[in-house]
């Protein structure tokens, strides 16, 4: 007979608690009587930001997360479990240079054998642009997507996207 090595037994453990389905006879719902989804527990609004051309400015996206939910930090603790993560895309001469994702909490929950990093409550991302000196002066919106796995004390639910668009102006 095999032998389950304690690694083993912790992602199984993990992968058991971030999968289980939330149907017990009912549905797990919020509000209304709807489905719980990672994206209704996430709500994403960002700020306004000027960058220079050949210059470079910081962008904040801020994060708010319903009580009684979290979502796992990037990085996440395992490399198994789904980070939050920014993605944007480039667009007229502004691009990313890099993303700034806040210190987690850490927190241990039952279903996890050590504290797990996450984010509850409210959150921000800090994203530096940079703007090519060619780059077209005027207002933009930067696109992207916010990928999140909303979790509770007992359940993780599916991972979903929510659109973003970062407004900047170039001058």
């Amino acid at each position: 007979m095999r032998r389950i090595t304690p690694l083993l037994a912790i992602w199984f453990s993990f992968l058991l608690a971030c999968s289980r389905s939330t149907n017990t006879g009912a549905p797990a719902t919020i509000g209304e009587g709807r489905r719980i989804s990672s994206t209704d527990v996430v709500k994403v609004s960002t700020e306004q930001a000027t960058v220079p051309r050949g210059g470079s400015a910081d962008a904040l996206v801020h994060l708010k997360i319903d009580n009684g939910f979290h979502v796992n930090a990037n990085p996440p603790t395992y490399s198994f479990l789904i980070a939050t993560e920014i993605e944007l895309k480039p667009e007229g001469g502004v691009s990313v240079s890099f993303i700034t994702y806040p210190d987690p909490q850490v927190k241990k929950f039952p279903f996890a054998e050590k504290p797990l990093a996450v984010y509850e409550g409210e959150s921000l991302i800090k994203v530096k642009f940079r703007a090519e000196q060619s780059a077209s002066p005027g207002r933009k919106n930067l696109p992207g997507k916010l990928r999140v796995q909303a979790c509770d004390d007992q359940v993780c639910y599916a991972p979903g996207t929510v659109d973003v668009a970062i407004p900047l102006e170039v001058k």
